[in-house]
């Protein structure tokens, strides 16, 4: 073992108290960074999957036409016009579904396509009138693009499967309609009127879904909503979801339709979860830069107290270097002594918030805290540790290194 090692140990333990209130600050600095980046991550990529589970990686909506002017060639307007591309305007919705899927499935990081089609209606019952939002699905295709049988929390899939008239109606209906499996509802839309059969009962968690959204079959829609032909939108799943952005601009050169990728869709939200993650990163990070200047308090003092010592090391033939790698010594066994148990003291906490009950509805449905367990957290953590803490000790070490033996025997030395 080094001398200079062995040196600063014995120095560092002489200031015991104040090692120690260092190494505390240190130590739940990194920890609570590690559980607050995994509480908020945690968060966030349970909202992306939930986003993911009920709305699908794209979108592939209207078509896409290029619009035209036509300019004359002379002031008078008189002979010859030209005309030139000016822009793009959407149009209408999905004219050939099967067309448009069928190229969409030959891009290898398709997972899946479902074609959906969507109007807007009523649902009465027992004297009840709800706005309702219908979405015609052809069921093992939407499966394929969805979380939707994850999200069964009463009845069967199978049960809408097998009903021609079957309905799959979110919680917060049913709760508000007061009704259940087996029971009919009446929904209206675009002045005709149809029984639906309550097959079963989804949760997404999506307040904004939930309020408003039902399913029922593709052909039942299309009767229903006077929709004979084509599709509202196509709702497509990725193996990547992450290539969202290029993959959607590459189909709409392909396809000639508007898509749209989810981080477009859920940009305020994702906003919103970074600036948590980073704001309380930031709120975090203030209690090691606390620790790392009560680090540089006791290695200054150290320094003052030690002068003597210091003057007797340079007299035996320690060089500068050596005497710098003694405080340095010091810093980086807090530095990892701190990280080590802030480590340890993080995990126990991440553990202890993944089984704390909570209920939460909204923008996703959760019954407990959702962490991330992430090893970039803890390496972070201790990134942050080591920087401050490494600097706090360097400004010491060097102030040590510059005394010489001859002042401090004078007692001139700065």
């Amino acid at each position: 073992m080094s001398s200079n090692f062995t040196i600063g140990v014995r120095f560092l333990l002489a200031k015991r108290k104040s090692m120690l209130m260092s190494l505390a600050g240190i130590t739940f600095g990194v920890g609570f960074f590690i559980v607050t980046q995994a509480q908020t991550s945690g968060f966030e990529g349970f909202f992306v999957k939930t986003i993911l589970g009920t709305n699908g990686a794209l979108r592939v909506r209207e078509r896409i036409q290029d619009t035209l002017r036509s300019m004359s060639v002379d002031e008078s307007g008189e002979g010859f016009q030209i005309s030139h591309k000016e822009g793009k305007r959407y149009v209408g919705d999905v004219a050939q579904p099967e067309l448009v899927a069928d190229a969409i499935r030959q891009f290898g990081n398709v997972a899946g396509v479902s074609r959906v089609v969507t109007g807007s209606g009523q649902l009465v019952l027992r004297g009840q009138t709800r706005p309702v939002q219908a979405y015609g699905i052809l069921l093992d295709d939407h499966l394929g693009v969805s979380d939707l049988s994850e999200q069964i929390v009463f009845g069967e899939l199978s049960d809408f499967r097998r009903t021609a008239n079957g309905v799959l109606l979110s919680r917060y209906l049913a709760e508000r309609l007061d009704v259940g499996l087996g029971e009919k509802i009446v929904f209206r839309a675009a002045g005709k009127a149809r029984k639906l059969t309550v097959s079963a009962i989804y949760e997404t968690g999506v307040r904004d879904i939930d309020k408003v959204r039902l399913f029922i079959h593709l052909r039942t829609a299309r009767s229903i909503l006077g929709k004979p032909f084509g599709a509202s939108f196509l709702q497509v799943s990725l193996f990547d979801n992450d290539r969202a952005p290029h993959d959607a601009r590459r189909m709409i050169e392909v396809t000639s339709h508007h898509v749209s990728e989810w981080q477009r869709r859920e940009k305020v939200w994702l906003d919103v979860f970074k600036i948590l993650r980073l704001s309380s990163a930031i709120t975090v990070s203030v209690i090691i830069l606390i620790s790392g200047l009560g680090m540089f308090s006791v290695l200054a003092i150290i320094v003052m107290e030690k002068t003597r010592e210091i003057a007797i090391l340079r007299s035996m033939g320690y060089q500068r270097g050596d005497i710098s790698k003694i405080f340095l010594w010091q810093g980086f066994v807090i530095t990892l002594s701190g990280t080590l148990a802030g480590w340890i003291f993080g995990f126990l906490m991440t553990l202890g918030l993944a089984n704390l009950p909570i209920r939460i509805r909204g923008i996703f449905s959760t019954d407990r805290f959702v962490v991330n367990w992430s090893l970039s957290h803890y390496l972070t953590a201790a990134l942050i540790a080591f920087v401050v803490v490494m600097l706090a000790s360097y400004f010491p070490a060097r102030r040590a290194a510059r005394l010489e033996p001859a002042d401090v025997i004078r007692g001139t030395s700065a």
